[in-house]
């Protein structure tokens, strides 16, 4: 029987999601999630409401990413 940890971890990675939880961007990006939360206040993260449920695209995290590398290779 696999752990909780590795269960998680892989519907974490599952390549098919289009959309990602808070936690789930968060631990994409290595960062908590109150930082994550903080980064989707500010704009810096794409996310959308769903109902009550906030969601973060699959290729949000990414595309943050890639925004940040380009703006410190500029600077």
């Amino acid at each position: 029987m696999p752990h909780l940890h590795a269960v998680a971890s892989r519907a974490t990675d599952d390549p098919t999601l289009i959309l990602l939880t808070v936690e789930e961007a968060a631990r994409r990006l290595r960062v908590g999630r109150t930082t994550c939360f903080a980064l989707i206040r500010s704009g810096a993260l794409e996310s959308l409401t769903i109902g009550t449920l906030r969601r973060v695209p699959a290729d949000a995290p990414a595309a943050y990413l890639a925004r940040r590398r380009a703006e410190q290779h500029a600077a």
